[in-house]
């Protein structure tokens, strides 16, 4: 198992630490409200990019500008850092951190609703998957567009994390569009990170 590769690395290192993968394409106001709610559980939150994703191509905003965006935002919050998964599943990536950090501290992993109804669903090609993952990491998820429901089974491994109103329809895709279509976009995306956004993707 290769460790992560950390960009950045927060300021404090603490007890609990939420692994936030995602594509970054590019980030939104509703990413950042998602892994500040994560701080009401951890220490820590590590945005992850993936090298490749197994339900998506590689489109868009090259590798390294993606990095580049999250590391303008993680200089913004002493809580934040960035890093790079050779894996691409939530769980490949959750076993990289746990190679990386050791037997300490807590992990979990971090995802909004859409996110969680996916890796629940997802076809490992083998049983049990999920919920092996979910015995050695508990999932955060942010109630983003509706709450998510785990099966009962799964309910004490699974920690919702409230979120403000306004972000239902925020989404990477919605900027991109909204860009495309020359309409205000700049609110969706972190200020720090609003002008790369415009010379990526204009």
């Amino acid at each position: 198992m290769v460790a992560l590769s950390f960009q950045h690395r927060a300021s404090g290192h603490g007890l609990r630490v939420a692994l936030f993968p995602g594509a970054w394409n590019p980030p939104t106001v509703a990413h950042l409200a998602i892994a500040r709610a994560a701080l009401t559980w951890s220490d820590e939150v590590v945005w992850l990019l993936p090298r490749a994703f197994p339900h998506k191509s590689f489109d868009g905003a090259p590798f390294e500008d993606r990095l580049h965006m999250l590391r303008r935002i993680a200089g913004d919050h002493a809580q934040f850092s960035v890093a790079i998964a050779d894996g691409g599943l939530y769980v490949e990536m959750a076993d990289e951190a746990r190679d990386f950090f050791g037997p300490a501290p807590e992990i979990a992993l971090l995802c909004g609703r859409d996110a969680a109804e996916r890796i629940a669903t997802w076809d490992y090609g083998r049983p049990g998957v999920f919920d092996r993952m979910l015995e050695r990491y508990p999932l955060l998820v942010a109630g983003r567009d509706g709450d998510y429901l785990p099966a009962s089974r799964h309910a004490d491994r699974v920690i919702p994390l409230p979120m403000g109103n306004g972000f239902d329809e925020v989404s990477s895709t919605e900027v991109r569009d909204r860009i495309r279509r020359g309409v205000s976009w700049r609110h969706l995306v972190p200020a720090s990170i609003a002008e790369t956004a415009a010379s990526l993707y204009c």
